[in-house]
């Protein structure tokens, strides 16, 4: 059994936190068996490196290993490219194809953000875990393969089973060797050495000066609390290597390339104990967004007890009693011979129309309008990029895909 630090060399693993060197341990004694692996953490750290130690490091290791994003793949063709189709089993399939489950047989699978399998894909997919089996799409023939399953997620499937997104025996099948990745943050001591090592590296790809820090900058930077994590940290090293002229970074010039805002990976309207720190530019749209929709209903209620006390007399008698209230009718009527203002139609029980005891409010904001352009500026941003974009907004490449084809949004 290899040492951890020819693991870390081997795969290009920076930093000593002893609950990284942790999770390299677990992985690599749980390599020679055929255990099941649940690889949690949040997006950045470095999760797709541990299926390969556990690969690399296991009896399977001349057999095939295939990587496959469960939140890239759009739910209508997933099945098809797990478990393979038949000729003609749906339009388009105009041969036969072979899934990655036969195709690695013998080997491994990495089933990157596994919770956004739809729920008939889990269902397929703990039949594989039970029993080796599954069957093709169009066909009735089963297939049995020898699979080594590796998966991993960003999301919290407790939750998510509790919203029923998630199957609740999958997660028990799937989280049979859990393996937790820390966060950069909880890592303070690694964020300089890993911002030496991009430094480097980009200073080898673009022929330059590596950048050199300021007692300060290397402060500001382990203070920084990296929602994105490594891949965050990776960026903002590539950008200061190319743009900054003077290699001696300063803590000023620092701060430029990290945004001021410290985020976290949920609205901040749901994480209360953090009302004191700055809201991200995600945050803040959550929370304009959720305050938009409470505004539309405090105003809902507001108009409708208006219009219902308007519809009294001076006098404080009440005239007949309204079934339905009509704003903007073309003939207005009024309500009382005192007040000869147009508000409002009245129908009164006499007329043929259906009872309908609420007031009609247009919302003239729409949160659909809101969510279609923060798309549209996404991935005009980014170029068109849905990887990206969906990154950005904070949901899965697959999400992004099915409300584009929703909203029917031109690229």
């Amino acid at each position: 059994m290899m040492d951890i630090q020819a693991i870390k060399q081997r795969f290009g693993i920076i930093g000593h936190d002893m609950y990284l060197e942790r999770a390299i341990q677990v992985a690599v004694q749980v390599a020679p068996t055929d255990l099941t692996v649940l690889i949690t953490g949040e997006s950045g750290t470095g999760k797709e490196v541990f299926p390969k130690i556990i690969h690399q490091s296991g009896a399977r290791k001349h057999g095939a290993y295939i990587a496959v994003n469960c939140g890239a793949i759009p739910e209508g063709t997933i099945d098809s490219e797990l478990f393979g189709h038949e000729k003609g089993s749906f339009t388009g399939a105009h041969e036969a194809r072979k899934g990655y489950f036969e195709v690695a047989d013998g080997g491994t699978i990495f089933l990157d953000e596994v919770a956004e399998l739809p729920i008939s894909t889990q269902v397929r997919l703990l039949r594989v875990l039970e029993s080796g089996e599954f069957i093709k799409v169009g066909s009735s023939k089963v297939i049995k393969t020898d699979v080594r399953i590796v998966a991993a997620t960003n999301v919290n499937i407790p939750e998510a089973i509790e919203k029923g997104k998630f199957r609740q025996d999958l997660y028990y099948r799937l989280n049979t060797v859990p393996i937790i990745i820390p966060p950069l943050r909880n890592r303070k001591a690694d964020i300089y050495l890993l911002f030496k090592k991009f430094a480097s590296d980009f200073a080898e790809k673009y022929r330059m000066p590596p950048l050199m820090l300021t007692s300060e900058a290397i402060e500001v930077l382990e203070n920084y609390r990296w929602p994105g994590n490594i891949r965050q940290l990776k960026n903002v090293t590539e950008q200061i290597s190319i743009i900054e002229k003077n290699k001696n970074v300063s803590g000023q010039t620092l701060s430029m390339y990290i945004p001021r805002e410290t985020g976290t990976n949920l609205p901040m309207l749901l994480r209360k104990e953090q009302n004191d720190e700055r809201l991200s530019d995600r945050d803040l749209l959550y929370k304009v967004l959720f305050d938009m929709k409470k505004d539309l209903l405090e105003l809902r209620e507001t108009v409708k007890t208006l219009v219902e006390s308007e519809m009294e007399e001076p006098t404080g008698h009440i005239l007949k009693k309204p079934v339905i209230y009509k704003m903007g009718s073309k003939e207005e009527t009024y309500d009382n011979e005192f007040d000869k203002s147009p508000r409002i139609q009245v129908i009164t029980e006499e007329s043929n129309e259906r009872i309908h005891p609420s007031v009609v409010v247009d919302e003239i904001l729409s949160l659909q309008k809101k969510e279609i352009d923060m798309i549209k500026q996404a991935l005009s941003k980014h170029s068109g990029k849905r990887k990206n974009a969906a990154k950005e907004l904070g949901i899965s490449e697959r999400t992004l895909y099915r409300k584009i084809n929703e909203y029917g949004i031109n690229l």
